[in-house]
């Protein structure tokens, strides 16, 4: 099965993807293709680049700054995206927190904050789960106290992914504890440089630190930093996780990861002949290959329903179960490929700047590292054990 365009839409495919062979500097470019770690100045240079051209925001109407574009169109172009080596929009503030700001938060509130998310002026970070609170997210326990016209937050958020690098965090925090868990939490936006908050890195079985655990000692959070009700941020937190699991797919990355398995397969050797053409891989090969064109047509669904006024509902659990776990099995399979070479772990071969030799071909130190870091799709944006259950009880009616 091929999902085939209309001549309009095809032209829009054509002119993203020509934009995005000529835009992406060769430098980010490289790195990407090579499976090396972005660093701050990457994204924002990338996302600048983007931005001038009016295409950061693709999910965002035309008057708060976005392109304005159909759900279709966007779809296409986050799939031209992800295939391509260039580093991902950062999406805490363009894809999380922007949606959440311009369908519930204040005016002055969308004046000041979605100017400065398109620009890349402010980096976010998200403050969800909690050492226990993690996939029953309903449990946290960081706590805003009223405090005239602020509040005074103490508590603690883990799993932070970028906090080292963010101006903002988007937060859920329990301001009242009558009825039920979910109740009597708010969504407040924290600016991270306020007294009281301070950053601990987490490393990573990759060797990596793009996660941390964030502390909160009496910070002080201006009221006007609450998006919507006091006490109604758990309806927020979900329309934003909505959105989330449908991004999570990630078709055009696993397009790119797909194309990049294929390669390795072709340079490899079993028994004499490329690994490719044995039969036991190249049908596994197939395999996730079909996943991944079911998948798309699955995406697309969701998007044609969303374009009809339907929000994002338990389709987008299904998106984000299958896409994680597509994820998972091209890395398993990419580190297959390569065997022995895949084994020898280079942590400098990270750092920018170096080119020393390796011990295997240049695609092989990348590939140990991060089949280790994407274990992690399957749990992040809500578990995927949660997600079943959230299937299970609004499609089933268990």
């Amino acid at each position: 099965m091929r999902i085939k365009l209309d001549a309009a839409h095809e032209r829009f495919r054509d002119e993203v993807r020509g934009f995005l062979d000529k835009a992406v500097p060769a430098d980010i470019r490289e790195r990407c293709e090579l499976g090396k770690r972005m660093t701050k100045d990457d994204y924002v240079r990338w996302q600048t680049i983007l931005y001038k051209q009016g295409w950061v925001a693709p999910g965002w109407p035309k008057e708060h700054g976005g392109p304005g574009w159909t759900t279709l169109q966007r779809a296409i172009f986050d799939t031209e995206l992800g295939a391509t080596p260039a580093p991902p929009v950062i999406a805490f503030g363009v894809t999380m927190v922007g949606p959440v700001i311009i369908k519930f938060g204040s005016p002055a509130q969308k004046a000041h904050f979605l100017p400065r998310i398109l620009k890349s002026e402010d980096w976010w970070c998200q403050g969800y789960s909690e050492p226990d609170a993690g996939s029953d997210l309903a449990g946290l326990k960081t706590r805003a106290v009223s405090d005239g016209d602020d509040y005074i937050v103490n508590g603690s958020k883990t799993w932070t992914t970028y906090a080292q690098y963010a101006d903002m965090m988007f937060c859920l925090v329990r301001t009242g504890s009558d009825g039920k868990k979910q109740e009597g939490i708010s969504f407040l936006l924290i600016d991270m440089h306020s007294p009281g908050v301070s950053v601990t890195p987490i490393v990573t079985i990759d060797g990596g630190a793009e996660i941390n655990s964030v502390f909160f000692d009496n910070v002080r959070v201006p009221k006007a930093n609450r998006i919507g009700e006091e006490g109604k941020g758990w309806t927020y937190a979900k329309y934003l996780l909505a959105h989330e699991r449908t991004n999570i797919a990630r078709v055009g990355l696993s397009t790119r990861l797909l194309r990049r398995l294929k390669e390795i397969a072709a340079q490899e050797q079993m028994d004499g002949r490329p690994l490719i053409e044995d039969p036991a891989f190249s049908s596994r090969i197939a395999a996730v290959e079909i996943d991944l064109m079911a998948l798309e047509a699955t995406v697309l669904r969701a998007v044609s329903g969303e374009n009809a006024g339907k929000p994002p509902g338990p389709e987008s659990s299904i998106l984000k179960i299958k896409g994680s776990l597509i994820q998972e099995e091209l890395t398993e399979l990419m580190s297959e490929a390569a065997g022995v070479y895949a084994l020898p772990y280079h942590p400098e071969w990270f750092e920018p700047g170096w080119n020393g030799e390796t011990a295997g071909p240049a695609y092989a130190p990348a590939l140990a590292p991060t089949y280790f870091n994407w274990r992690k799709v399957s749990i992040y944006g809500g578990s995927n054990e949660i997600q079943r259950n959230i299937i299970a009880k609004q499609m089933l009616g268990f």
